[in-house]
């Protein structure tokens, strides 16, 4: 699911990824958030069966019903009628399915997972989705440790997790514990409309220097050169921020956040990351975004009044309706420092997200973990690509497939990232974490606070954090 909005009801903006961020998915003590997500359950351990037929490795019965619940948000729900469902019933013809697509999951959902009651397969997304930690902390969901051991859909030589793009199933654990399949893959980097700066003959800047540079060039025809929304997108920029430390300090920088080590926010790369980026809000940003929402500095950008906005891979779909013929959406990556970086220029940050679980009551367990393994077959996934225009999990999903300028963009930046590929989760996994590091974010580019109020005022919530023996922490390895 996607990063963005935390106002009920903006679900267009899908994800992230990622989209623990609305999760928060912090694992309280097993019960501790019974009385939230539903009445507990035994166990999540997955008791289905399988047989030794590559075909039907999850032994699903031909004639048992499934039921599917997709969040009706900015993938909609024409995928799963249209391509997903109807590739499973081709193969179990005598099965049923029952299909919902609900706007609001917890409002409609958790109060099954409560009553022992819940559907087969739920797409857990969008602003309401039902809180992860909790169903992970009461036992709700079944693990999907045999979907990843299970044959491919394709190539039997190949396992279910010999298809996904590296780091997919790891993006889904919790507590130890894999329980979500996150299907799209996002990329994050800084838009742009690529006719309007070849019309300028501008370059997208690689590096500080060629960044401040053009920044000057775009102020002075009238266009502010930077722009996010402070009033609900402000973790788009402390995204910018943290990728731009990763690749001063490299990956363990990131890692050292997420592991809630002492003094990781205090390092040098998050001090001059900070520097930088508050001198870009307090030189070449509009303070009236302050207040503004996503799609109101994104509409900014598609009228020709802002020139670069951070954000997610989905932000071409996301503003399909609004975009002029005449722009052309294009991504460039958060700019390096210089020669000194730990990770080069074409570094990025891209993860897993929009989540998919199977509840541990569910009535056919055999057939969501079919259904899954449908959703990641080439088929599957290439035709989601084509429908929806943003990348899935699945490697190559998007061969043959004709994409949209910005995708197309961003599958670029991805190809020559190589290996340089890297995250971070500690805003997903400890909503108070999230909350102050936006918070701050506003505060440094919009010149309430310097470097070091931010720095002080996240490490301690940091420190506050680690030392809360109610919260179970998660840890990269």
């Amino acid at each position: 699911m996607s990063k963005t909005p935390d106002l009920p009801g903006e679900v267009s903006r899908r994800t992230v990824i990622t989209r623990a961020a609305a999760i928060g998915a912090a694992i309280p003590a097993a019960g501790l958030l019974g009385a939230c997500a539903g009445g507990g359950s035994s166990d999540s351990g997955t008791d289905s069966k399988t047989s030794n037929d590559p075909k039907n490795p999850f032994g699903v019965k031909d004639g048992d019903p499934l039921e599917v619940v997709i969040f009706n948000g900015g993938y909609g729900e024409k995928y799963a009628k249209d391509i997903h469902e109807p590739m499973y019933k081709a193969a179990f013809p005598k099965s049923e399915i029952k299909h919902s697509a609900p706007t609001e999951i917890s409002t409609t959902i958790q109060p099954r997972f409560a009553g022992g009651n819940p559907p087969d397969f739920l797409n857990n997304s969008g602003a309401k989705a039902i809180d992860i930690g909790s169903l992970v902390g009461d036992g709700q969901l079944l693990t999907l440790d045999k979907l990843w051991a299970a044959p491919s859909y394709d190539d039997p030589k190949k396992t279910v997790k010999d298809t996904l793009i590296p780091g997919t199933i790891e993006s889904g654990e919790f507590d130890g514990k894999s329980v979500q399949l996150n299907y799209v893959f996002t990329v994050y980097g800084i838009w742009y409309n690529a006719n309007l700066f070849s019309k300028n003959s501008w370059v997208a800047p690689k590096t500080w220097d060629e960044t401040t540079a053009l920044f000057d060039k775009i102020k002075a025809a009238g266009i502010t050169p930077y722009a996010y929304a402070g009033a609900n997108a402000s973790y788009y920029q402390f995204e910018v921020i943290l990728s731009n430390a990763a690749k001063i300090g490299g990956a363990d920088v990131l890692k050292n956040i997420d592991n809630l080590e002492d003094g990781a926010w205090q390092v040098p790369a998050i001090k001059d990351a900070l520097d930088f980026w508050a001198g870009i809000g307090a030189k070449y940003m509009d303070k009236s975004h302050e207040g503004l929402k996503h799609t109101e500095v994104q509409l900014q950008q598609n009228q020709g009044k802002v020139a670069f906005y951070p954000s997610g891979s989905w932000l071409e779909n996301e503003q399909a309706k609004e975009t002029p013929a005449d722009f052309k959406y294009a991504m460039t990556l958060v700019p390096s420092k210089g020669s000194g970086d730990k990770i080069p220029f074409t570094g990025i940050h891209a993860t897993a997200g929009e989540p998919y679980v199977i509840p541990a009551k569910a009535k056919n367990p055999n057939g969501a973990l079919e259904y899954m393994r449908i959703m990641l077959s080439k088929k599957g996934a290439n035709e989601f690509v084509k429908l929806n225009g943003s990348l899935t999990s699945v490697i190559g999903s998007s061969d043959g497939a004709t994409l949209t300028p910005g995708t197309a963009s961003a599958k670029t930046a991805l190809d020559a990232a190589g290996k340089d590929v890297f995250t971070f989760h500690v805003n997903d996994w400890y909503a108070d974490m999230n909350t102050e590091m936006k918070a701050a974010t506003n505060a440094l580019m919009f010149g309430h606070q310097n470097t070091a109020q931010f720095i002080e005022r996240v490490q301690k919530a940091a420190d506050k954090l680690k030392k809360d023996s109610s919260i179970k922490k998660n840890k990269v390895k």
